[in-house]
């Protein structure tokens, strides 16, 4: 389950990295500018979840202890 986890962050960098060379800052909200904003508040939002599961684990085992 951890190495799942830290597979879903890699992926989740790499969206961003491919969605940020899409992005036109004249127009952020139109055409494919605003699917690749769309992508990376998606993409940031996982990382933060994966994030706070990760968290949560470590608690869970050192409470199980």
């Amino acid at each position: 389950m951890k190495y799942f986890i830290y597979i879903l962050i890699l992926l989740s960098l790499s969206f961003i990295g491919i969605s940020a060379s899409v992005l036109d800052f004249n127009n952020l909200t139109e055409g494919d500018s605003g699917k690749a904003l769309v992508v990376i508040l998606a993409s940031l939002c996982v990382i933060v979840m994966m994030a706070i599961l990760l968290v949560s684990r470590r608690i869970s085992k050192k409470h199980d202890q």
